[in-house]
């Protein structure tokens, strides 16, 4: 779960790929840097990013049975919203109990 600015968006082949500014992350099991590419196995917009925007999603790893690709991918039925101020009040909160 991290907080993201879309910076830029691009769709490659059935798949969108978003370019974003990690702003906070608040729970991850892999590591995150400042730049990353996220991942959605579709083009059809779903769901709603708009270059500019900062947004709390919730992804996972995606490697391939080959091991050859290494990706953070926002599943089709993932967590993507608008941040907002009260977003971060609730992780940080949440954060203390888990």
């Amino acid at each position: 779960v991290f907080q993201a600015r879309i910076l830029a968006q691009r769709s490659v082949g059935q798949e969108t790929r978003y370019e974003v500014e990690v702003k906070t992350p608040y729970r991850h099991l892999f590591p995150l840097v400042s730049r990353e590419y996220v991942w959605v196995p579709n083009t059809c917009g779903c769901p709603q990013l708009r270059e500019g925007g900062e947004y709390l999603l919730m992804a996972q790893r995606h490697v391939n049975h080959e091991r050859t690709l290494n990706r953070i991918l926002v599943p089709d039925n993932g967590y993507a919203r608008p941040w907002t101020p009260r977003e971060d009040r609730l992780l940080r909160e949440a954060a203390q109990h888990c």
